[in-house]
Protein backbone atom coordinates (compact mmCIF):
# COMPACT_ATOMS: atom_id res chain seq x y z
CA UNK A 1 0.00 0.00 0.00
CA UNK A 2 1.44 3.37 -0.96
CA UNK A 3 1.84 6.09 1.62
CA UNK A 4 1.25 9.77 1.19
CA UNK A 5 0.80 11.59 4.48
CA UNK A 6 -1.49 9.09 6.18
CA UNK A 7 -2.37 5.55 5.25
CA UNK A 8 -6.05 5.20 4.49
CA UNK A 9 -7.96 2.88 6.83
CA UNK A 10 -9.58 -0.33 5.64
CA UNK A 11 -12.99 0.39 4.20
CA UNK A 12 -16.08 -1.13 5.73
CA UNK A 13 -17.84 -3.31 3.20
CA UNK A 14 -21.52 -4.07 2.81
CA UNK A 15 -24.69 -2.06 3.44
CA UNK A 16 -24.91 0.24 6.40
CA UNK A 17 -27.62 -0.49 9.00
CA UNK A 18 -30.47 1.97 8.54
CA UNK A 19 -30.51 4.74 11.12
CA UNK A 20 -33.64 6.72 12.01
CA UNK A 21 -33.45 10.43 11.34
CA UNK A 22 -34.70 12.37 14.36
CA UNK A 23 -35.16 15.84 12.91
CA UNK A 24 -34.94 18.52 15.60
CA UNK A 25 -34.26 22.23 15.33
CA UNK A 26 -31.98 22.14 18.36
CA UNK A 27 -29.74 19.67 20.14
CA UNK A 28 -31.65 17.72 22.80
CA UNK A 29 -30.43 15.63 25.72
CA UNK A 30 -31.04 12.39 23.81
CA UNK A 31 -28.29 13.34 21.36
CA UNK A 32 -25.82 12.57 24.15
CA UNK A 33 -27.18 9.10 24.96
CA UNK A 34 -24.72 7.08 22.90
CA UNK A 35 -27.70 5.45 21.16
CA UNK A 36 -29.72 6.03 18.01
CA UNK A 37 -29.95 9.80 18.39
CA UNK A 38 -26.21 10.11 18.94
CA UNK A 39 -25.55 8.04 15.81
CA UNK A 40 -28.02 10.18 13.91
CA UNK A 41 -26.23 13.35 15.04
CA UNK A 42 -22.85 11.93 14.04
CA UNK A 43 -23.95 10.63 10.63
CA UNK A 44 -26.26 13.45 9.55
CA UNK A 45 -24.47 16.46 11.05
CA UNK A 46 -20.85 15.79 11.99
CA UNK A 47 -19.99 13.29 9.25
CA UNK A 48 -21.66 15.42 6.63
CA UNK A 49 -19.58 18.48 7.53
CA UNK A 50 -16.26 17.16 8.83
CA UNK A 51 -16.42 13.44 8.06
CA UNK A 52 -13.65 11.35 6.51
CA UNK A 53 -12.69 7.70 6.15
CA UNK A 54 -11.16 7.54 9.62
CA UNK A 55 -14.29 8.78 11.38
CA UNK A 56 -16.46 6.57 9.18
CA UNK A 57 -14.94 3.41 10.65
CA UNK A 58 -16.94 3.96 13.82
CA UNK A 59 -14.43 2.52 16.28
CA UNK A 60 -13.48 3.91 19.69
CA UNK A 61 -10.18 5.18 18.28
CA UNK A 62 -8.71 6.02 14.89
CA UNK A 63 -5.84 4.05 13.36
CA UNK A 64 -3.30 6.20 11.53
CA UNK A 65 0.21 5.77 10.14
CA UNK A 66 2.63 8.57 9.35
CA UNK A 67 4.78 8.44 6.25
CA UNK A 68 7.93 8.98 8.26
CA UNK A 69 7.32 6.15 10.76
CA UNK A 70 6.25 2.52 10.33
CA UNK A 71 4.27 2.27 13.57
CA UNK A 72 0.50 2.18 13.54
CA UNK A 73 -0.90 4.69 16.01
CA UNK A 74 -4.29 4.65 17.75
CA UNK A 75 -5.71 8.04 18.72
CA UNK A 76 -8.87 8.77 20.69
CA UNK A 77 -10.44 11.72 22.48
CA UNK A 78 -13.23 11.99 25.01
CA UNK A 79 -14.99 14.68 27.03
CA UNK A 80 -16.20 13.98 30.55
CA UNK A 81 -19.20 15.78 32.05
CA UNK A 82 -20.36 13.22 34.62
CA UNK A 83 -22.64 14.47 37.39
CA UNK A 84 -21.91 14.32 40.26
CA UNK A 85 -18.13 14.55 40.03
CA UNK A 86 -17.66 12.03 42.85
CA UNK A 87 -19.65 8.78 43.10
CA UNK A 88 -19.22 5.33 44.71
CA UNK A 89 -16.16 3.66 43.21
CA UNK A 90 -14.79 6.62 41.28
CA UNK A 91 -14.80 10.25 40.23
CA UNK A 92 -14.39 12.32 37.07
CA UNK A 93 -10.60 12.09 37.32
CA UNK A 94 -10.39 8.30 37.32
CA UNK A 95 -13.10 8.22 34.67
CA UNK A 96 -11.30 10.61 32.32
CA UNK A 97 -8.07 8.61 32.34
CA UNK A 98 -9.68 5.16 32.28
CA UNK A 99 -12.14 6.00 29.53
CA UNK A 100 -9.50 7.26 27.13
CA UNK A 101 -6.98 4.53 27.95
CA UNK A 102 -9.67 1.95 27.27
CA UNK A 103 -10.72 3.52 23.96
CA UNK A 104 -7.14 3.37 22.70
CA UNK A 105 -6.75 -0.23 23.94
CA UNK A 106 -9.87 -1.33 22.03
CA UNK A 107 -7.88 -1.18 18.77
CA UNK A 108 -5.24 -3.44 20.28
CA UNK A 109 -2.92 -0.52 20.99
CA UNK A 110 -0.67 -0.12 24.01
CA UNK A 111 -1.64 3.30 25.45
CA UNK A 112 1.31 5.52 26.31
CA UNK A 113 0.42 9.22 26.41
CA UNK A 114 -2.58 11.39 27.25
CA UNK A 115 -3.46 15.05 27.01
CA UNK A 116 -5.91 16.67 29.38
CA UNK A 117 -7.98 19.84 29.07
CA UNK A 118 -9.85 21.31 32.06
CA UNK A 119 -12.82 23.69 31.95
CA UNK A 120 -13.29 24.91 35.51
CA UNK A 121 -16.13 27.01 36.82
CA UNK A 122 -15.25 30.04 38.90
CA UNK A 123 -15.67 29.17 42.60
CA UNK A 124 -14.81 25.47 42.22
CA UNK A 125 -13.24 24.00 45.36
CA UNK A 126 -9.44 23.74 45.29
CA UNK A 127 -9.64 20.71 47.58
CA UNK A 128 -11.95 18.94 45.12
CA UNK A 129 -9.66 19.82 42.22
CA UNK A 130 -6.69 18.37 44.10
CA UNK A 131 -8.60 15.15 44.86
CA UNK A 132 -9.49 14.75 41.19
CA UNK A 133 -5.90 15.36 40.06
CA UNK A 134 -4.60 12.86 42.63
CA UNK A 135 -7.05 10.30 41.28
CA UNK A 136 -5.92 11.01 37.70
CA UNK A 137 -2.28 10.56 38.72
CA UNK A 138 -3.03 7.26 40.49
CA UNK A 139 -4.95 5.94 37.50
CA UNK A 140 -2.15 6.99 35.12
CA UNK A 141 0.34 5.04 37.23
CA UNK A 142 -1.94 2.00 37.24
CA UNK A 143 -2.37 2.15 33.45
CA UNK A 144 1.29 2.94 32.78
CA UNK A 145 0.58 6.17 30.89
CA UNK A 146 1.61 9.80 31.25
CA UNK A 147 -0.25 13.08 30.76
CA UNK A 148 2.18 15.00 28.56
CA UNK A 149 0.18 18.09 27.56
CA UNK A 150 -2.76 19.98 28.94
CA UNK A 151 -4.85 23.13 28.97
CA UNK A 152 -6.86 25.00 31.60
CA UNK A 153 -9.75 27.39 31.09
CA UNK A 154 -11.80 29.09 33.81
CA UNK A 155 -15.33 30.28 33.03
CA UNK A 156 -17.64 32.58 34.96
CA UNK A 157 -19.78 31.16 37.74
CA UNK A 158 -22.93 29.70 36.23
CA UNK A 159 -21.29 29.04 32.85
CA UNK A 160 -20.38 25.41 33.61
CA UNK A 161 -21.18 22.80 36.23
CA UNK A 162 -18.07 22.71 38.37
CA UNK A 163 -15.60 20.90 36.13
CA UNK A 164 -15.44 19.34 32.68
CA UNK A 165 -12.40 17.35 31.48
CA UNK A 166 -11.36 16.49 27.93
CA UNK A 167 -8.69 13.85 27.37
CA UNK A 168 -6.96 12.49 24.29
CA UNK A 169 -4.97 9.26 24.18
CA UNK A 170 -2.21 7.88 21.98
CA UNK A 171 -0.81 4.37 21.71
CA UNK A 172 1.17 2.10 19.40
CA UNK A 173 -0.48 -0.97 17.85
CA UNK A 174 1.98 -3.91 17.89
CA UNK A 175 2.72 -5.50 14.55
CA UNK A 176 0.27 -8.21 13.54
CA UNK A 177 -2.71 -6.99 15.57
CA UNK A 178 -5.90 -6.28 13.65
CA UNK A 179 -8.78 -5.48 15.95
CA UNK A 180 -11.91 -3.48 15.16
CA UNK A 181 -15.67 -3.49 15.14
CA UNK A 182 -15.67 -4.45 11.45
CA UNK A 183 -13.90 -7.78 11.97
CA UNK A 184 -16.48 -10.00 13.72
CA UNK A 185 -16.82 -13.33 11.91
CA UNK A 186 -19.68 -15.87 11.78
CA UNK A 187 -18.98 -18.57 14.34
CA UNK A 188 -17.14 -16.24 16.73
CA UNK A 189 -17.86 -16.35 20.45
CA UNK A 190 -18.99 -13.21 22.33
CA UNK A 191 -17.48 -12.69 25.78
CA UNK A 192 -18.10 -10.02 28.42
CA UNK A 193 -15.49 -9.41 31.12
CA UNK A 194 -17.95 -8.95 33.98
CA UNK A 195 -21.30 -7.75 35.28
CA UNK A 196 -23.13 -4.96 33.47
CA UNK A 197 -24.84 -1.79 34.67
CA UNK A 198 -22.67 -1.11 37.73
CA UNK A 199 -21.49 2.35 36.65
CA UNK A 200 -24.91 3.63 35.65
CA UNK A 201 -26.54 2.63 38.92
CA UNK A 202 -23.60 3.89 41.02
CA UNK A 203 -23.88 7.36 39.47
CA UNK A 204 -27.64 7.35 39.93
CA UNK A 205 -27.14 6.40 43.58
CA UNK A 206 -24.78 9.35 44.02
CA UNK A 207 -27.52 11.62 42.70
CA UNK A 208 -29.82 10.37 45.48
CA UNK A 209 -32.24 8.90 42.96
CA UNK A 210 -32.35 5.27 44.11
CA UNK A 211 -34.58 5.81 47.13
CA UNK A 212 -32.63 3.24 49.13
CA UNK A 213 -29.06 2.58 50.27
CA UNK A 214 -26.90 0.08 48.46
CA UNK A 215 -23.28 -0.99 48.13
CA UNK A 216 -23.23 -0.61 44.35
CA UNK A 217 -19.95 0.85 43.09
CA UNK A 218 -18.85 1.98 39.66
CA UNK A 219 -16.67 -0.44 37.71
CA UNK A 220 -14.53 2.41 36.30
CA UNK A 221 -11.02 1.09 35.64
CA UNK A 222 -8.21 1.09 33.06
CA UNK A 223 -8.37 -2.23 31.21
CA UNK A 224 -5.28 -1.92 29.02
CA UNK A 225 -3.09 -4.41 30.89
CA UNK A 226 -5.82 -7.06 30.90
CA UNK A 227 -6.46 -6.48 27.21
CA UNK A 228 -2.78 -6.64 26.32
CA UNK A 229 -2.46 -9.97 28.18
CA UNK A 230 -5.42 -11.29 26.18
CA UNK A 231 -4.06 -10.15 22.80
CA UNK A 232 -0.55 -11.38 23.55
CA UNK A 233 -1.86 -14.87 24.31
CA UNK A 234 -4.65 -14.89 21.68
CA UNK A 235 -3.79 -12.65 18.70
CA UNK A 236 -6.85 -14.02 16.85
CA UNK A 237 -9.20 -11.70 18.79
CA UNK A 238 -11.34 -9.92 16.19
CA UNK A 239 -13.26 -7.26 18.14
CA UNK A 240 -12.81 -5.42 21.43
CA UNK A 241 -15.23 -2.78 22.62
CA UNK A 242 -16.12 -1.25 25.97
CA UNK A 243 -19.90 -0.92 26.37
CA UNK A 244 -20.12 2.59 27.83
CA UNK A 245 -23.02 4.93 26.92
CA UNK A 246 -25.90 2.91 25.51
CA UNK A 247 -24.70 -0.20 27.31
CA UNK A 248 -24.16 -3.75 26.09
CA UNK A 249 -27.12 -3.82 23.70
CA UNK A 250 -26.25 -0.62 21.83
CA UNK A 251 -22.58 -1.56 21.55
CA UNK A 252 -23.33 -5.00 20.11
CA UNK A 253 -25.79 -3.46 17.65
CA UNK A 254 -23.03 -1.14 16.44
CA UNK A 255 -20.67 -4.10 15.98
CA UNK A 256 -23.32 -6.12 14.15
CA UNK A 257 -23.79 -3.21 11.73
CA UNK A 258 -20.06 -2.62 11.25
CA UNK A 259 -19.33 -6.29 10.53
CA UNK A 260 -22.63 -7.03 8.75
CA UNK A 261 -23.30 -10.05 10.96
CA UNK A 262 -25.88 -10.91 13.57
CA UNK A 263 -25.13 -11.45 17.23
CA UNK A 264 -27.10 -13.96 19.29
CA UNK A 265 -27.16 -13.65 23.08
CA UNK A 266 -28.35 -15.84 25.95
CA UNK A 267 -30.05 -13.67 28.57
CA UNK A 268 -29.31 -16.08 31.40
CA UNK A 269 -25.57 -15.95 30.59
CA UNK A 270 -25.28 -12.17 30.91
CA UNK A 271 -23.95 -11.31 34.40
CA UNK A 272 -25.91 -8.71 36.37
CA UNK A 273 -25.28 -8.23 40.08
CA UNK A 274 -28.37 -8.76 42.20
CA UNK A 275 -28.35 -5.26 43.70
CA UNK A 276 -28.09 -3.75 40.21
CA UNK A 277 -30.92 -5.99 39.00
CA UNK A 278 -33.05 -4.95 41.97
CA UNK A 279 -32.43 -1.26 41.31
CA UNK A 280 -33.32 -1.73 37.63
CA UNK A 281 -36.56 -3.53 38.49
CA UNK A 282 -37.59 -0.78 40.90
CA UNK A 283 -36.77 2.04 38.48
CA UNK A 284 -37.91 0.39 35.26
CA UNK A 285 -34.42 0.29 33.70
CA UNK A 286 -33.00 -2.40 31.45
CA UNK A 287 -29.43 -3.29 32.53
CA UNK A 288 -28.61 -4.12 28.89
CA UNK A 289 -28.71 -0.38 28.15
CA UNK A 290 -26.92 0.97 31.24
CA UNK A 291 -23.42 2.44 31.00
CA UNK A 292 -20.30 0.54 32.02
CA UNK A 293 -16.81 1.98 32.46
CA UNK A 294 -14.73 -1.09 33.31
CA UNK A 295 -15.95 -3.89 31.06
CA UNK A 296 -14.82 -5.14 27.67
CA UNK A 297 -16.64 -7.15 25.01
CA UNK A 298 -14.32 -9.59 23.23
CA UNK A 299 -15.33 -11.36 20.03
CA UNK A 300 -13.02 -14.13 18.84
CA UNK A 301 -13.02 -17.65 17.36
CA UNK A 302 -15.10 -20.14 19.36
CA UNK A 303 -12.15 -22.50 19.89
CA UNK A 304 -10.27 -19.72 21.70
CA UNK A 305 -13.14 -18.68 23.97
CA UNK A 306 -12.33 -20.84 27.01
CA UNK A 307 -8.69 -19.78 26.99
CA UNK A 308 -9.72 -16.13 26.64
CA UNK A 309 -12.06 -16.37 29.63
CA UNK A 310 -9.31 -17.82 31.79
CA UNK A 311 -6.92 -15.03 30.80
CA UNK A 312 -9.50 -12.36 31.58
CA UNK A 313 -10.32 -14.00 34.91
CA UNK A 314 -6.67 -13.74 35.94
CA UNK A 315 -7.15 -9.95 36.12
CA UNK A 316 -9.02 -8.36 39.05
CA UNK A 317 -11.16 -6.58 36.45
CA UNK A 318 -12.20 -9.79 34.68
CA UNK A 319 -13.06 -12.27 37.43
CA UNK A 320 -16.68 -12.55 36.24
CA UNK A 321 -15.80 -13.04 32.56
CA UNK A 322 -18.13 -15.33 30.69
CA UNK A 323 -19.38 -16.29 27.24
CA UNK A 324 -22.72 -14.65 26.47
CA UNK A 325 -23.38 -15.50 22.81
CA UNK A 326 -22.12 -16.06 19.30
CA UNK A 327 -21.91 -14.43 15.87
CA UNK A 328 -23.93 -15.61 12.86
CA UNK A 329 -24.14 -14.66 9.19
CA UNK A 330 -27.96 -14.80 9.18
CA UNK A 331 -30.00 -11.61 9.73
CA UNK A 332 -27.00 -9.26 9.41
CA UNK A 333 -27.17 -6.12 11.48
CA UNK A 334 -29.39 -7.64 14.16
CA UNK A 335 -28.80 -8.50 17.81
CA UNK A 336 -31.10 -11.26 19.05
CA UNK A 337 -31.57 -12.13 22.72
CA UNK A 338 -32.90 -15.52 23.78
CA UNK A 339 -34.77 -14.69 26.97
CA UNK A 340 -35.11 -16.75 30.13
CA UNK A 341 -38.62 -17.66 28.93
CA UNK A 342 -37.32 -19.15 25.67
CA UNK A 343 -38.57 -16.32 23.48
CA UNK A 344 -36.45 -14.16 21.19
CA UNK A 345 -36.15 -10.41 21.67
CA UNK A 346 -34.61 -8.07 19.11
CA UNK A 347 -32.20 -5.57 20.68
CA UNK A 348 -31.76 -2.21 19.01
CA UNK A 349 -29.74 0.86 19.88
CA UNK A 350 -30.86 2.92 22.85
CA UNK A 351 -33.70 5.05 21.51
CA UNK A 352 -33.57 8.01 23.89
CA UNK A 353 -31.74 8.88 27.09
CA UNK A 354 -31.88 6.85 30.29
CA UNK A 355 -29.36 8.71 32.44
CA UNK A 356 -27.87 11.95 31.08
CA UNK A 357 -24.31 12.95 32.01
CA UNK A 358 -23.27 9.44 32.99
CA UNK A 359 -19.66 9.83 31.84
Amino acid sequence: MSQTNLIKPIQIQGPVCPLPHHHTETVVIGHGSGGQMTRDLIINIFQREIGNEFLAQGNDAALITFKEAPERIAISTDSHVVSPLFYPGGNIGRLSVSGTVNDVAMLGAVPAYLTAGFIIEEGFSMDSLKQILISMAETCREAGVQIVAGDTKVVEKGSADGLFINTAGFGIIPEGRQVGGQYAQPGDAVIISGSIGDHGIAVLQARGKLGFDSEIKSDVAPLNHMINDLLTAIPQVHVLRDPTRGGLATTLKEIACQSQVSIHLEEESIPVKQNVRTACEMLGFDPLYLANEGKVIAILPQEKADDAIQILKSSPYGVMSTRIGYVSQEDPGNVLLRTAFGTTRILDMLAGEILPRIC
